[in-house]
């Protein structure tokens, strides 16, 4: 009874849907901060994991996704958005639980291959978890909004992020100094703090209305639904650009973390300081991108975010000339700026061009195809990756220049790729590839991507301008914990009504 659906919703039980989805968003952020990312990769690399595990573990949850066919047949059984969504997300995230006592219960011997398996459980649940989630939004959200709510779930979490990122990176070191031969058990309290959040955010969602399915007339065949978005000349074009997309990033991106750690020598604090910087810039750019969505289109914002994402994993290749030199932290923090400010339009356009591109009615099928197909691109791509890291490790592709004269010689490195720098290439060029896929997709709205240029680069001089003052700085500074406060404030008084 407290999970069946309603025949219809009102425009203040709407409202009160958006502020749950909010508020889950910053639960699922907090969770996925302290339960994945560096975090994560440290923890396997500490219990002993290998480049080709790493890779595994970057692949368990794309290919997870492929759980989406079933997770179809599920809502179009059940027909109970909600319920499904609450279930398995639960189960999902209650296995956070007992990777934070693998240190305990398993040690280091056994402890690898439990957390892989309990991985695959958790992303196998959330695999099915999302799609009932997904057709559930599509039904709620209104479509004139959903470029800039998104945004605004994806800043206000973004911001919790921020700060979380960077208490938790404090903690490590601070438990590393006290206890350094007990650093497993380090991560596995801030396992234990990830598993609290998402239990946060299970309330949420179990708060969320859900406006009633339509009626589908016969017998649901599995087949007819996934052929269905594939029929649609559009849509296709749409998952050919985001199943190449995917592939190319991560072919990459599972293996930046390691490569700052193993190939550059930085400590865990200097990764996470990164990752704080991209973060910022990720939210900055979050209002910005969600405005284009609505004001131009989707696709519009991925034709300038998409090749700026591409050419910032290029320049990883040049991080190294062969080794570590003058220019490699300031080429790191250039890196992590484009990558934060242009993986907000990315992610943000890449979501809502899926969702306003999928029929009414439909969503569920539509939006689960793209899913499937998207995660075999993705969960492909870094085992590949691991299982050719040390086949790479033992070849150089070096191009210098070089002059000589009678009284000296000068060499003047410009190119040099070892190992993980020949997955950057590579995916720089499918990257590239997938933005003339893009091309083919038509949306309502688009424009030319230089009238979005154009507004983008206005934006960044205001941007800029602003942060160049003393007050401009004195905000930057500030907004992570503003946000904080702000919604503890927006939350506590609605739930003591």
């Amino acid at each position: 009874m407290w999970f069946r659906p309603d025949e219809s919703l009102t425009e203040e039980q709407v409202k009160t849907g958006l502020q749950y989805v909010l508020r889950d968003g910053v639960a699922s952020q907090a969770m996925g901060i302290l339960t994945g990312g560096a975090f994560m990769v440290a923890f396997a690399v500490k219990l002993g994991a290998s480049n080709f595990v790493i890779g595994l573990l970057a692949a368990i949850g794309p290919l997870a996704q492929l759980l989406q066919l079933p997770s179809i047949f599920l809502v179009e059984k059940i027909r109970n958005r909600r319920l499904i969504t609450v279930v398995t997300a639960g189960l999902s995230r209650f296995c956070w639980l007992i990777i934070a006592l693998i240190p305990f219960l398993f040690g280091t011997a056994a402890g690898l291959g439990v957390l892989l398996v309990l991985l695959i459980v958790v992303s196998a649940f959330g695999a099915m978890s999302g799609c009932s989630w997904n057709s559930w939004m599509k039904d709620l959200i209104p479509e004139n909004i959903i470029g800039s709510f998104f945004s605004k779930r994806m800043r206000i979490s973004v911001g919790v992020g921020i700060v979380l990122s960077l208490l938790a990176a404090l903690y490590l070191d601070f438990w590393k100094k006290v206890l350094p031969a007990r650093e497993l058990e380090g991560y596995s309290l801030l396992f234990l703090a990830g598993f609290a959040a998402g239990a946060v955010g299970l309330y949420f969602l179990s708060k969320t209305p859900e406006i009633k399915m339509p009626e589908v007339q016969g017998k649901v065949k599995i087949f007819r639904l996934l052929v269905q978005p594939f029929r649609d000349e559009n849509f296709r074009k749409l998952i050919t650009f985001l199943a190449s997309w995917n592939f190319a990033v991560n072919l990459a991106a599972p293996f930046f973390m390691v490569y700052m750690l193993k190939r550059l020598g930085l400590s865990m604090s200097f990764i996470i300081g990164l990752s704080i910087i991209s973060q910022v810039l990720n939210f900055l750019f979050l209002k910005i991108w969600g405005r284009y969505t609505d004001r131009f289109s989707n696709k519009s914002v991925l034709a300038i975010s998409g090749p700026l994402f591409i050419f910032s994993i290029f320049v990883w290749t040049f991080t190294t000339m062969p080794e570590k030199y003058f220019l490699t932290i300031p080429l790191l923090i250039g890196i992590h700026i484009v990558m934060g400010l242009s993986s907000a339009g990315v992610s943000l356009a890449s979501g809502n061009i899926s969702l306003k591109l999928a029929p009414k009615g439909q969503a569920t099928s539509y939006l689960a195809t793209n899913a499937i197909v998207n995660s075999v691109a993705a969960g492909i791509a870094p085992i590949l990756g691991g299982k050719f890291a040390d086949f790479f490790a033992g070849r150089e592709l070096a191009w210098t220049l070089k002059y000589t004269s009678p009284v000296k010689e000068f060499v003047l490195p410009t190119l040099n790729l070892q190992q993980w720098d020949f997955f950057f290439v590579l995916a720089f060029i499918i990257g590239l590839y997938s933005m003339h896929r893009l091309s083919m997709v038509r949306e309502i709205g688009e424009v030319e991507e230089k009238i979005v240029a154009q507004e983008l680069l206005s934006e960044v001089r205001t941007q800029v301008r602003t942060l160049s003052s003393v007050e401009g700085i004195k905000q930057m500074v500030e907004m992570p914990f503003t946000v904080v406060k702000n919604l503890t404030t927006r939350i506590l008084p609605n739930e003591n009504k």
